[in-house]
């Protein structure tokens, strides 16, 4: 036999069943990760006491000025998310929430996300190597490039390798620096063939950037809207979709001379 509940009895019911769900999901694992503003590094200068970029083959140039690579770091892949975790750097302008397969390949271990995004790094070294002396018109027979850049992995830094290649090789072609002394970070993929890809965190990596003293930031064009959404203050954002694009906006803002695009 079934009774009648009242109003305040049958809202009590409800909320029982309420509490107990949101109660599992504040300590139950999400498929989250969390990611704030990572390290940078000089790719013209040394990490960790050693050189990032090495040639042999071609004289090099000294330079003023420095170019940043960015990164994020995110909670290692079997961190466990909860959704205390997810609200507190949902608020946080420091911290952003990133589906965890967006940040590490599913279905795979640590130790297999270590040696993907060590490949990746390889793969984007090479990539960078052969966009810069293409764009420079040497040959890979004569020139030998050794890009050494310890504990980053994956492949996003591979335009501001390439950038620091030429830099070091040509500068800007007519003495001066691409840099133009100016601390000049950014973030890309690189093809051979000099295209620039979109890499995801830029939101985070504009943080970065600026903390270590970055007045201008290099970003893939299709990540304008996400650089612009929390730019900070004092940073200059440039899109850029190729190599000879990158180059040819950072000699127009260090002559004053042409068009510097923005987003």
């Amino acid at each position: 036999m079934l009774s009648r509940l009242t109003r305040p009895q049958a809202l009590a019911a409800c909320a029982v069943p309420l509490v107990a769900l949101l109660g599992t999901a504040a300590f139950a694992p999400l498929p989250f990760s969390v990611a704030q503003p990572g390290m940078t590094a000089n790719v013209l200068g040394d990490n960790k006491g050693t050189p990032v970029i090495t040639i042999q083959g071609a004289p090099t140039r000294p330079t003023s000025g420095q170019l940043r690579m960015t990164t994020i770091e995110a909670t290692n892949p079997d961190t466990r998310v909860s959704l205390g975790d997810v609200l507190d750097a949902w608020f946080a302008t420091d911290r952003a929430v990133m589906p965890h397969d967006s940040v590490y390949p599913s279905g795979k271990s640590t130790r297999e996300i270590e040696e993907h995004n060590t490949e990746q790094m390889e793969q984007s070294q090479d990539a960078a190597t052969a966009a810069a002396l293409r764009y420079l018109h040497l040959s890979a027979s004569d020139v030998k490039v050794t890009l050494r850049l310890a504990d980053v992995g994956g492949p996003s830094a591979g335009l501001l390798f390439s950038l620091g290649i030429v830099d070091k090789l040509d500068g800007d072609g007519s003495g001066g620096d691409l840099t133009g002394g100016r601390v000049v970070a950014g973030t890309g993929t690189i093809e051979a063939d000099g295209s620039v890809g979109a890499v995801g965190g830029v939101g985070l990596k504009t943080q970065a950037a600026r903390r270590d003293g970055a007045t201008v930031f290099l970003v893939p064009k299709d990540e304008c809207s996400d650089a612009t959404s929390e730019l900070p203050k004092g940073l200059r954002l440039v899109p850029v979709t190729t190599l000879e694009g990158a180059v040819g906006a950072l000699k127009a803002l260090e002559s004053g001379k042409g068009t510097v695009p923005s987003c």
